[in-house]
């Protein structure tokens, strides 16, 4: 046993037996030094080594961290001037600010596509854009395909209306019925039905060119007349197949009542558009749509069919009054004959923007439909036309 006395215990008041007096040639901080030279050992509960910290500063504090409180709250821990960190960036296929990359889904600033929650200002600045970027081309396409068509079904109507030879025949008995009038009246609706069956495959033609001319352009791909009236030419008869069978379910809606017929217009309204860009099922797929978010597409075809009764009206009014002066058999002579074309084309051409709206109101009316079921943009809408 050794003969000196034991060594006595550290004050209560110091927190820390290791610490160096004045004298020790240790740091302040650092445990005891390790013979051979190794680093010091900090004993448990030792502060760690480095500066000093404030007066009566406790980690943690006592009571824990309010919130926004802390070394890592608002100000800054350590002095200097805070530090402004990078936006974070979007990777592709990851959500941005609510919006996915051009690319990669939803693009706020996309051509033809309006993002959900743009309302109607948002698809009428995109129908707008669309007139300006495509009218030198679609202006050709819906005189070819709808105006010169209209023109040719309005004369033949002319040609074998009996209506003037029925006046002659009843002049005596204003009660009976002409003698021709069931043959006539055959005659009349075979050649109209027909013209018209006729003349809506060439119709289907110009809608299928038009909206391959929208959607490309609006993805700024290249386009031309002659490729748009090939993409037609291969879209017509099927187009032309689903329009007959719409014609007659809305024809039948009518029959019962107007309200079902006009129903059954707006509901159908995607699916000429559907047929192009999906090619699959598209009288039930307009249905799906029309039901799913029946008030954002009521408003926006009824903007579109707004704008096709004022503006097929008033040329139906011009063309009217323009037919006056020729009489009840306007084709008897070639005078006529020459003026009543000429007011029929004139009546066609001033339809000609209500066709126009219609076409690029009901393709942007679809982009944007899509755009509420899923990532969707221009490149990808224009490659599904194919």
């Amino acid at each position: 046993m050794s003969d000196q006395p034991p060594q006595a215990a550290p004050p209560p008041e110091d927190p820390h037996p290791s610490a160096a007096t004045p004298g020790d040639p240790v740091a302040p901080g650092a445990g005891p030094a390790v013979p051979g030279g190794g680093d010091p050992v900090v004993p448990a509960g030792a502060a760690p080594a480095g500066p000093q910290q404030p007066q009566d500063w406790v980690f943690p504090p006592t009571g824990g961290f309010p919130s926004g409180s802390g070394p890592y709250g608002g100000q800054p821990w350590y002095p200097g001037a805070p530090v402004a960190y990078p936006a974070p960036v979007a990777y592709p296929g990851q959500p941005a600010h609510g919006w996915y990359p051009p690319g990669h889904g939803l693009d706020p600033a996309d051509l033809l596509v309006t993002p959900p929650g743009a309302g109607v200002s948002g698809w009428f600045d995109r129908c707008v854009g669309a007139v300006r970027r495509g009218w030198r081309l679609l202006l050709p396409i819906l005189l070819l395909t709808q105006v010169l068509p209209a023109v040719a079904v309005s004369v033949l109507t002319l040609a074998v209306d009996p209506s003037a030879k029925w006046e002659e025949s009843v002049t005596d008995d204003s009660a009976a019925l002409p003698d021709t009038f069931l043959a006539d009246l055959g005659v009349m609706l075979a050649v109209v039905l027909g013209g018209t069956l006729v003349f809506g495959l060439v119709q289907s033609l110009g809608w299928a060119a038009g909206s391959w001319v929208v959607a490309r352009q609006a993805a700024g791909q290249p386009v031309s007349l002659g490729a748009a009236l090939s993409y037609g030419a291969r879209r017509a008869l099927g187009l032309w197949g689903w329009t007959l069978l719409m014609s007659v379910i809305i024809g039948i809606g009518v029959c019962f009542c107007v309200l079902p017929g006009i129903y059954v217009a707006f509901a159908l309204s995607m699916a000429g558009p559907v047929y192009l860009f999906e090619r699959q099922a598209p009288i039930g797929r307009s249905f799906r749509m029309f039901h799913d978010r029946l008030g954002l597409l009521l408003g926006r075809v009824a903007l579109v069919a707004a704008a096709v009764i004022v503006g097929g009206g008033l040329a139906g009014m011009v063309e009217g009054i323009g037919m006056l002066p020729f009489g009840t058999t306007p084709l008897e002579s070639p005078g006529t004959a020459v003026g009543v074309f000429v007011v029929t084309l004139l009546g066609a051409v001033l339809a000609l923007p209500t066709h126009l709206a219609q076409l690029v109101g009901l393709v942007v009316t679809y982009a944007e439909q899509r755009a509420h079921e899923g990532p969707v943009d221009s490149a990808r809408l224009a490659g599904e036309l194919g």
